[in-house]
């Protein structure tokens, strides 16, 4: 569960109070970024709070949207080049940053990139094109398949990473490719088969890949049963999960023979909390912000739920949200 690191650039940059001690550089390269994305495309001290579905989380040094994937693919080079520390988000449904925020460059790849097409019986579309999006296109074309996804709240982008799934589906199954940017700054189209999907996973971190963008396959179906299966999902979401506060979705990976949230309330731990931060009276398997959590309130209580869990039944739950920034402990 370790965070993703960035002492290289708080070395650097020193943080807030120290922009100022390398004025020429830091300025120059902000500037420059400015220019690669657009000025109304970066933001500096942006509260991550804003831009992750937990409402939590610290400023970021720097905040990108780029709007066209060459302007994306340019800022991601500048950053390399610069060795200046990146992270891409979508909506930040699956993510908790660090209280003290993000020391470098934060590229979101969300509203600007999200264009939808369908062609036959495939879709393709941006990285930043919500999930919940790209099934509204496939009902009013009739296609089936990706009615397991229509209620996720995630980007395609962070799908194709993770593998999402629910109910019975995952991405594995309608995925045909993705295209993706490598570390050498190559865009590449990469088959299914080559992104070594598994349960919420792919070889694309490991890569250092970026998602830009997918196709999907699906099948011709009747409308009015694409409809009512979506429906039956989002009447089992509302009834079954705590969507009416922040979270960042299921907290832990399913452990294998077992569900995470029975574990949990088996454990003791429904309602249990840390300040702000709480295991959900309605679904143990997610973490929830009832008002006022803070990132490390919501790292120990996910502490917490691991050791009571481990001493329990002897079950290492596995945190399904990513960490980024740098936590207590």
């Amino acid at each position: 569960m370790a965070p993703h690191d960035n002492r290289e650039f708080r070395r650097r940059w020193d943080g807030f109070g120290g922009w100022r001690k390398e004025e020429g550089d830091i300025v120059n390269e902000i500037e420059l970024l400015r220019e690669i994305a657009g000025e109304s495309c970066v933001l500096e001290h942006e509260p991550m709070k804003n831009h992750t579905t937990f409402r939590i989380g610290g400023p970021a040094d720097i905040f990108l949207t780029p709007d066209t994937q060459e302007k994306l693919v340019e800022a991601v080079q500048f950053c390399r080049e610069r060795q200046l520390p990146f992270y891409v988000v979508g909506n930040g449904s699956n993510l908790l940053v660090s209280d003290q925020g993000y020391r470098g460059v934060i590229l979101q790849i969300y509203k600007n990139l999200a264009q939808v097409a369908v062609e036959g019986v495939e879709i393709e579309a941006q990285a930043g094109a919500m999930l919940s999006v790209i099934a509204k296109h496939a009902l009013a074309a009739g296609l089936t398949g990706f009615e397991f996804a229509s209620g996720i709240p995630g980007t395609l982008g962070g799908a194709v990473v993770m593998n999402a799934g629910a109910y019975g589906g995952e991405m594995k199954q309608v995925l045909v490719s993705a295209t993706v940017l490598t570390r050498d700054g190559e865009v590449r189209t990469v088959p299914a088969e080559e992104l070594d999907l598994g349960y919420r996973h792919s070889c694309v971190p490991g890569n250092g890949w970026i998602v830009l963008g997918a196709r999907l396959r699906l099948e011709k179906g009747d409308s009015e049963q694409i409809r009512s299966r979506m429906e039956e999902l989002k009447t089992q979401r509302v009834t079954k999960q705590p969507l009416d506060v922040p979270s960042a979705g299921s907290t832990f990976k399913r452990p294998e023979g077992y569900f995470a949230g029975k574990l949990i309330m088996d454990a003791g731990l429904r309602g249990y909390a840390v300040g702000g931060a709480q295991v959900s009276e309605k679904h143990c398997g997610f973490v929830v912000n009832r008002g006022g959590a803070t990132a490390q309130e919501v790292v120990q209580l996910i502490r917490e739920v691991q050791r009571r869990v481990k001493e329990d039944v002897g079950v290492c739950l596995e945190p399904e949200v990513r960490l980024l920034g740098d936590f207590e402990g």
